[in-house]
């Protein structure tokens, strides 16, 4: 290097240049630049980044609007004995929360030593968690697969952030700020561990549609959580990390693993020993699981039909009685934690279900009835679904008589299999398929205490009860009542405000409806004369009954079957241009529109034996929150339909229905009974709604889809069924008489004419309202005076002692229906001129859909056939 005078000059020359200033200058500049740049950016991402996350912070919940309480619990229904019968649950609701002091130690302890070690130590989020989880993330190649929330931050996001399993990137790195903020204000405001703690083992997820540790702890090992053992707590504890992965009932291997990890957890932090560590370890508690598993397995959680229709009127009553709508009663009811004390008498339904179960009480060669759906998927892609319908179309273009009734199931499956086979022959796959059996004819009962209005047993059907919320022949299916419908709509009007009375004549004879077809007593295919209101009732005949009904009025019996809680009835109603109405002659024998349910037919027969009031039928008495508050108090709904004579005046009448009448198969031994029997046209559907002193119990039978019961005791095991449960009721039971009003006196009047006799009438004795007693005296027979003879009882006998009778001499026992007919003068029954919807809403679609009561069926004909036990 030249360090002489002129290359030092030079170099000096070269330094203090002008071009070499400019450049210094230019240089420096540039830096400064950059630095200043440097700094702005910094400010202005500084100041972003505050204000992204004070924007975070400001967008957080409110601290004082965090709930961190379990949400979603199990309801509990028990029957009238404070029995459990039932636990509701949705999604996500089978909960049962219980305070920190019912958790073990233990479990508390596995908790935190496998979730948050340092739970007690930290103020809501653990920084040295986060700095361990993020230094193994980016030594791992930036897969961060360790988390670092704490217990306090799991309880947020369980319960504030519940959408994070659908979050994005951006909206999961949001909710991880706001969730660490609302942890430190949590823990700033309750300044309680325990109670954060609580609230977490009443929330996590356990597996199995277990949420929550007493939930698990029943689930699993079918006890209270308070009487867990080290060992099953830490079972417990290691499942809310992957609660499908590491379900000890369904993988027990990978829950035993994990289980490992939490008593190596608990041993490093001090919280066993290692004598419990190798107790624990030798347990054989996934045996214990699988025997409860094995036991669960085996019960029943369908609901009963009683439970579907309580579900229903409890849902019903939220939204009228708390104006919520429709989801919040159902997320009230399956996930609000009620309790609910039911009406239901576990002893009555225990011998309703026995009687059902019992395949002696039903007609031998019983059919089995298909319910069915297919869906496919064509070698294209797209799908098509059939229903029973559909295979009852493809059947009957091969046999015109064929339908989805069977003589064994093995019968069924083989039309199945033929079916499926000729929907999938292009190639297609079976997607899904759907079938239910049901024993065929089917039957319904409905038992209520009419003192109370308490249902106290309901039977939806026979056969296993497949699923829950299924079809309810009891509560949901309406069906023709036939000559039942005669007391409500008829009867009951007439005596109680039109003058008549049990000794009313009308003549049974040749008549017509307005529309000039004839009604027919379908016993005896004649007339019997000058004919009693009781004999009437006892006999039922048919033409007495629609004379009564155009004296009374049809508007009026409308209004009565109103009062007596009939939905389903008609002012009018319009099908495909056609108009209907149940306000008419035909409602006299029960041809109306669309049919009555069983459980609205009894609770109208329980009114006449509640002294004519009626009581909305109640399925359950009172429903009380989680802390034990009265949430629901179910009063009764009364209303005074007849007056408490009108109601003994019929129960007397239909006393005798059962003693002589059309209805002596229904006696009890010692045990009073009223009631009456109704047979549909067709012998599509067969009644007896009766009462004694203590119970109203209506029983129904029929086909599903409507079919024609055959002769024998296909027509008489209803009425078997109807004795011999109620026999069973009333074993132990003190035989009363129903009980006379003050206003109802006995009179002997002529029988032809139920006027004051002369001397000459043929007379009878009869109940009658005090005030209906008649003034005026016969004057169709001699006109002296009548005068008892000396030797007549005063005490008159119960029935009438003149008869009509047959043409052969013997007293009719069945007169039985005519065929109704609509204002048009048509035949209310299957009519091949198209004027009678085809529709029957009898008949179900599924077992899970209930039949539609706003669906007009065909009003088949009222009255009764000859048949039915009734004849006997």
């Amino acid at each position: 290097m030249n360090f002489g005078k002129r290359a030092t000059d030079k170099k000096r020359n070269s330094l203090s240049s002008r071009s070499t200033m400019m450049g210094k200058k230019a240089h420096v500049s540039f830096i400064r630049i950059i630095f200043i740049s440097l700094i702005a950016i910094m400010v202005i991402g500084g100041c972003v980044g505050f204000g992204a996350f004070k924007g975070l912070l400001d967008n957080a919940p409110d601290i004082e609007d965090v709930n961190i309480m379990p949400i979603g619990s199990a309801t509990f229904v028990y029957d009238s004995d404070g029995n459990q019968l039932q636990k509701l649950t949705a999604p996500n609701s089978n909960r049962m929360p219980v305070t920190i002091d019912k958790i073990p130690l233990d479990l508390q302890h596995a908790v935190v030593a496998i979730e948050d070690e340092r739970f007690y130590e930290h103020n809501g989020i653990d920084l040295r968690g986060i700095v361990r989880a993020g230094v193994k993330g980016i030594t791992s190649g930036f897969h961060f697969s360790e988390g670092a929330s704490t217990i306090t931050q799991q309880l947020l996001k369980n319960n504030v952030f519940k959408d994070w399993t659908n979050e994005s990137v951006v909206e999961r790195f949001k909710r991880k700020f706001q969730e660490q903020y609302l942890a430190i204000q949590l823990e700033k405001q309750l300044k309680d561990k325990d109670k954060i703690l609580e609230s977490y083992l009443n929330t996590i997820n356990l597996g199995n549609g277990n949420y929550g540790v007493q939930a698990a702890a029943h689930g699993y090992f079918n006890k209270d959580v308070s009487e867990l053992t080290l060992s099953e707590s830490t079972v417990i504890a290691g499942i809310s990390q992957n609660p499908t992965r590491f379900n000890p009932a369904v993988n027990p291997e990978e829950n035993a693993k994990r289980r490992k990890d939490v008593l190596e957890h608990m041993l490093d932090q001090g919280y066993i020993t290692k004598e419990q560590y190798d107790e624990c370890l030798a347990d054989n508690v996934y045996d214990r699981i699988q025997a409860v598993e094995s036991e669960s397995s085996e019960e029943d959680d369908t609901y009963s039909y009683f439970i579907d229709e309580l579900t229903r009127q409890v849902i019903d009553d939220l939204m009228t009685q708390k104006g919520y709508s429709e989801q919040q009663a159902y997320n009230a009811l399956y996930s609000g934690g009620l309790r609910i004390y039911t009406t239901q008498d576990p002893q009555v339904q225990q011998i309703c279900d026995e009687e059902y179960g019992n395949p002696e009480n039903f007609p031998a060669g019983t059919q089995v009835g298909l319910d069915y759906a297919l869906t496919i998927a064509h070698p294209d892609g797209t799908e098509e679904n059939f229903s029973k319908e559909m295979m009852t179309s493809y059947f009957k273009e091969q046999d015109p008589n064929f339908s989805l009734l069977f003589d064994s199931q093995e019968q069924a499956e083989s039309y199945i299999e033929t079916f499926k086979a000729a929907k999938t022959e292009d190639g297609s796959t079976v997607i899904a398929e759907q079938k239910y059996f049901t024993p065929q004819p089917q039957s319904s009962m409905c038992i209520m205490d009419q003192h109370t209005g308490y249902v106290k047993a309901i039977v939806g059907g026979r056969g296993e009860k497949a699923t829950s919320l299924s079809l309810n022949r009891a509560t949901r299916t309406v069906r023709q009542p036939g000559s039942t419908f005669k007391i409500v709509s008829t009867y009951a009007p007439a005596l109680n405000e039109c003058g008549k009375t049990l000794a009313t004549v009308y003549d049974d004879e040749y008549y017509e409806y307005v529309n000039g077809k004839p009604v027919n007593n379908w016993l005896t295919g004649s007339f019997g004369g000058p004919t009693t209101i009781r004999e009437a009732i006892v006999n039922s005949v048919n033409v007495v009954a629609v004379k009564c009904i155009t004296d009374v009025t049809p508007q009026l019996a409308y209004e009565y079957l109103l009062k007596f809680g009939f939905s389903t009835i008609v002012d009018t109603m319009t099908v495909d241009g056609k108009v209907y109405s149940d306000i008419g002659q035909p409602t006299a024998l029960g041809g109306i529109t669309r049919g009555v349910s069983n459980l609205e037919l009894t609770a109208a027969y329980a009114a006449i034996a509640n002294n004519g009031t009626y009581i909305k039928p109640m399925f359950y008495t009172k429903i009380l929150d989680e802390d034990g508050n009265v949430f629901l108090d179910n009063t009764p709904e009364k209303t005074k339909v007849i007056k408490p004579s009108t109601a003994y005046l019929l129960t007397s009448a239909m006393e005798d229905v059962v003693d002589h009448g059309t209805g002596t198969r229904l006696q009890l031994n010692n045990m009073h009974v009223a009631g009456k029997t109704g047979t549909t046209e067709g012998y599509n559907d067969l009644w007896f709604a009766g009462y004694t002193p203590y119970y109203t119990c209506t029983v129904w039978s029929g086909y599903d889809d409507n079919t024609k019961l055959p002769s024998g005791d296909y027509r008489t095991y209803h009425q078997d069924l109807w004795r011999k449960v109620m026999q069973r009721l009333h074993e132990d039971k003190t035989d009363t008489d129903f009980k006379m009003p003050a206003t109802v006196e006995k009179a002997t009047v002529c029988s032809e004419t139920g006027l004051l006799p002369n001397y000459a009438c043929p007379t009878i004795t009869e109940y009658f309202e005090t005030d209906e007693i008649p003034k005026k005296r016969c004057n169709v027979h001699s006109n002296k005076v009548y005068t008892p003879p000396a030797e007549e009882s005063n005490e008159p006998s119960d029935t009438p002692t003149d008869t009509p009778t047959d043409n052969n001499g013997n007293p009719p026992t069945d007169n039985n229906g005519g065929t109704p007919t609509d204002n048009n003068g048509d035949t209310p029954t299957d009519n091949p001129g198209g004027d009678t919807p085809t529709d029957n809403p009898d008949t179900p679609d599924t077992p899970d859909t209930p039949d539609n009561p706003d669906t007009p069926a065909p009003p088949e004909g009222g009255g009764e056939d000859p048949g039915g036990g009734e004849t006997e």
